[in-house]
């Protein structure tokens, strides 16, 4: 692609200055967004991500064009699970509508840091060792497996590694503020807030496992990858408050993003196999015969994945809100009542 180490700067200069305009412009200032404020600056951020899309396109060619909307939608549509599992975590601490977009901006920067880290590092054994696409193809079969499955059967506010910061950490019952730390008597204690943040850094640490094999099955190119994640993240926190109902109606994002997932897994495993150098695989030769899915029909797949769980889940949602009115119609029509 020839993504020279001047474009690298300038690509996270203007993503870092994107993060501090945002800090200083909406989050600073202790504030719940109405939903003309997230409604408006979510399609500011999705339509930027898009217009660069279309731009790496006629710069690059329209096979990293493609490459980069497939990675973008799936990290869109993985960051949009990150969500949820946020909405949990805001509920589970009771946090105060005004002081989640700081949580939300600290929270989603921790995780750009991350997939940064594990992007470099994703780079460096794809670049030295082929064989790694195998381990990252069933890494995503076995998270595609336990995302249909495993989904939300815990709460992360109270899970065994908050127990174990709670147990080394002296904490204050109370929020004070968006403040981390207070002191009592001398002695300084964290607030909940503190603990709150420490919760989402850990979950973006285990979504960073998920997201990162997953892009780098649609594309061998770092800067695509960074740049995916980085407008996939870019208006997330927007998106939280607009979306933050309809998250609860999305019953089948889960099983959306495993077999998506589950794709993006096979997809690996065909890729390593056709460019093998195992010695116990064919005697270390490729597999030529096994086909590539090419990145066209990945796109297609992602996006009619998304499409359909989308519209199963409000289907179901709905369905399941009619159900209860006739019902609730029929227990006051009763006798007795």
């Amino acid at each position: 692609m020839g993504v020279t180490p001047l474009i690298w700067i300038i690509t996270i200069a203007v993503t870092i200055a994107f993060f501090v305009f945002e800090f200083f412009a909406h989050v600073r200032k202790p504030h719940e967004p109405t939903v003309g404020e997230s409604a408006r600056w979510s399609a500011f951020y999705i339509g930027l991500a898009l217009l660069f899309g279309v731009g790496i396109g006629v710069v690059s060619g329209w096979t990293y064009g493609g490459e980069y909307f497939a990675g973008y939608l799936t990290e869109k549509a993985l960051s949009i699970d990150n969500l949820f599992v946020f909405l949990i975590i805001m509920t589970g601490f009771a946090v105060p509508k005004k002081y989640q977009q700081k949580v939300l901006m600290i929270g989603i920067v921790i995780a750009l840091v991350m997939r940064g880290a594990f992007i470099a590092v994703g780079a460096a054994l794809i670049e030295n060792f082929s064989w790694i696409f195998y381990i990252f193809g069933a890494l995503l079969l076995f998270l595609a497996y336990r995302q249909a499955f495993a989904h939300g059967e815990s709460d992360p506010a109270n899970g065994r590694f908050m127990r174990f910061v709670r147990r080394i950490l002296p904490v204050s019952e109370e929020y004070n503020g968006d403040k981390l730390t207070v002191q009592k008597n001398g002695k300084r204690f964290v607030t909940p807030m503190l603990l709150v943040i420490v919760a989402i850094g850990f979950i973006d640490l285990v979504f960073a496992i998920d997201s990162i094999p997953a892009i780098y099955g649609l594309t061998n190119e770092a800067y695509i990858v960074f740049t995916a994640n980085a407008f996939a993240l870019m208006g997330l926190r927007q998106l939280y408050f607009l979306i933050g109902g309809l998250l609860e109606r999305l019953v089948y994002l889960s099983q959306g993003l495993a077999v998506i997932l589950a794709f993006i897994g096979v997809k690996l495993v065909f890729h390593a196999l056709h460019v093998n150098e195992l010695p116990f695989i064919n005697g270390g030769e490729p597999l030529l015969w096994v086909p590539e899915i090419p990145i066209w029909l990945s796109l297609l797949f992602i996006a009619a994945t998304v499409a359909v769980a989308t519209i199963a889940s409000l289907a179901k949602t709905r369905r399941d809100a009619e159900k209860e009115r006739i019902e609730g119609e029929k227990a006051v029509d009763a006798p007795g009542h």
